[in-house]
């Protein structure tokens, strides 16, 4: 049985409370807003197999960097709990 080596691979999710990681297009901080749901894209990155970084985008900022690490993953969004 072969074992899978791993790919960088981007999702898309909600900005939560207290981030505080930089835009890696666009160097700015990506911020929570309590009454917009503000996405951001986290993206693992691997090299040769093996997990090297994760690097973050704005939504809007990943798109303007051409997708480095294809499109992303919407199933892996989550809605903030409401209480």
């Amino acid at each position: 049985m072969t074992t899978p080596t791993p790919a960088s691979r981007a999702v898309r999710k909600l900005v939560d409370p207290g981030n505080n990681q930089s835009c890696k297009f666009c160097g700015e901080y990506i911020k929570f807003m309590a009454r917009i749901q503000v996405k951001q894209i986290i993206a693992n990155v691997y090299e040769d197999g093996k997990w090297l970084r994760i690097d973050y985008f704005h939504d809007e900022c990943y798109d303007k960097a051409g997708q480095p690490f294809g499109e992303p993953d919407n199933q892996i969004m989550t809605k903030r709990s409401t209480t």
